[in-house]
C-alpha cells in the first residue's frame, strides 16, 4: 500500500498542479502582461521643466548612455530585393497611378508627396502619407532609401517611419555610421525594442524592411489583451524576433513613450515626413488572420 503524502508534500504537489495550470492557461493564448517590467517617474531636468522617464527593465527609454544600453554589432546584408507574391495586395509598384489609387494624406485627401524615378518621397511640411486600405495583423514588404547626400546626425539625418495600423512605428533612419539612442535607431520599434543588429546601408542605397505583424486584442473595456507583435528582417536580417510590443511608440517627450489605446480592428499603413526627403517603393501587403 502506498504512503499518504505528507502535508508539507501534498502542499507543494498543489503549487506545482498550479503552476502547471498556468502555464498551461497562457499557453493557449493569455498573455503574461507582468512582463517586462515598466516604471514611469516625473523627473525636472536642469531648468527646472518636468518631464517624464519611463524604464523598460530598468533601462530609460532612448538612453544614450551604451554602457548602460549597448547598440546593436554591425552585419553587412545581402543585396536582393523581393517581388510580391499572387496573393499580395501592391500599395505602391513606382506608378503615379498606383500612388494617387491607394495612397492619401491624414485627412483623406491628395497627398502632396512626389513620385520620383519609381518611388514616393516624403516633402516637408506634407505630413504624413497613408493607404486607403486598412488592414489589420499583415505581412508588409516594404524598401526605403534616406537621401544620398548625408546631412544631419542622429534623428536628424534620414529620418521617418513606418507605422503599422497608423499607430505603431518600425523607425525609418539613415543608421549606417550615425549613433543615436538604441531604441531610435533604424529598425528599432521606437521607443520600445532596439534591433537585435545594425543591417543598414549606406545612405541613398535602397533597403528593405519585411514585416510580420499582429495586432493587439483589447477587451470591451479598452484593456489590452494581448499585445501586438512584431517579426522583422531589415534587409534579409532579422532584428526583431517576434517581440511583443510592451506599449505605444508614440512621442512622450525625451524619454517616455505612449501607451496601449483601444482602436479600430483595421486601419491604414502610413509613412511619416519627418522633414528628410525619404523615399519608399514596392510596397506589398499580405493579410494575415488573428491567432
Amino acid at each position: 500500500m502506498q504512503k499518504p503524502l505528507s502535508r508539507s508534500l501534498r502542499f507543494f504537489a498543489s503549487i506545482f498542479t498550479f503552476t502547471s495550470l498556468l502555464s498551461a492557461h497562457l499557453s493557449l493564448g493569455e498573455e503574461d502582461m507582468s512582463k517586462p517590467v515598466i516604471t514611469v517617474e516625473k523627473k525636472k531636468d536642469a531648468k527646472g521643466n518636468e518631464s517624464l522617464y519611463m524604464y523598460i527593465d530598468g533601462v530609460k527609454v532612448h538612453e544614450t548612455d551604451t554602457t548602460k544600453q549597448p547598440l546593436p554589432p554591425v552585419v553587412t546584408p545581402g543585396d536582393k530585393p523581393a517581388a510580391p507574391p499572387s496573393d499580395a495586395v501592391v500599395l505602391f509598384d513606382g506608378t503615379t497611378k498606383s500612388f494617387s489609387k491607394n495612397w492619401t494624406d491624414t485627412q483623406g485627401g491628395v497627398s502632396k508627396w512626389n513620385v520620383v524615378d519609381g518611388a514616393m518621397e516624403s516633402v516637408r511640411g506634407a505630413g504624413y502619407v497613408q493607404s486607403k486600405a486598412k488592414f489589420g495583423s499583415c505581412q508588409l514588404h516594404i524598401e526605403w532609401a534616406s537621401p544620398a547626400k548625408v546631412q544631419g546626425n542622429g534623428q536628424g539625418r534620414g529620418n521617418s517611419g513606418v507605422f503599422l495600423m497608423g499607430t505603431y512605428e518600425v523607425q525609418v533612419l539613415d543608421s549606417y555610421d550615425n549613433q543615436t539612442y538604441a531604441d531610435g535607431q533604424a529598425g528599432a520599434l521606437y521607443g520600445r525594442s532596439k534591433p537585435l543588429v545594425n543591417a543598414s546601408r549606406k545612405a541613398g542605397e535602397w533597403q528593405s524592411y519585411d514585416i510580420i505583424f499582429h495586432r493587439p486584442l483589447f477587451d470591451k473595456d479598452g484593456k489590452v489583451t494581448r499585445r501586438a507583435t512584431f517579426t522583422i528582417l531589415h534587409n534579409g536580417v532579422l532584428i526583431q524576433d517576434h517581440i511583443g510590443l510592451s506599449g505605444g511608440t508614440g512621442w512622450r517627450g525625451p524619454n517616455a513613450a505612449s501607451e496601449y489605446k483601444a482602436h479600430a480592428d483595421k486601419l491604414p499603413i502610413s509613412m511619416q515626413d519627418h522633414g528628410n526627403p525619404v523615399r519608399f517603393r514596392n510596397i506589398w501587403v499580405r493579410e494575415l488572420k488573428d491567432k
